[in-house]
């Protein structure tokens, strides 16, 4: 019942755009309650409410299309 959130990106959007998934993740964990992080290209989270994933999701998105 815990949501789970994952972000890959692939490394050319890494160097060419300068997204982070480790920074996209930790910002959407806020949203369920939870934290996270790891690498540039791979990053995971874990929360605690499974009711804010879908605004968690669309956080991610908000931020890596800006």
């Amino acid at each position: 019942g815990k949501p789970l959130l994952t972000v890959m990106i692939s490394k050319d959007l890494v160097q060419g755009r300068n997204l982070n998934a480790g920074a996209l993740v930790r910002e959407a964990a806020k949203l369920i309650k939870g934290g996270g992080g790891g690498a540039p290209h791979f990053a995971t989270a874990g929360g605690k409410d499974a009711g804010g994933l879908e605004a968690a999701v669309k956080k991610v998105v908000e931020l890596a299309l800006n």
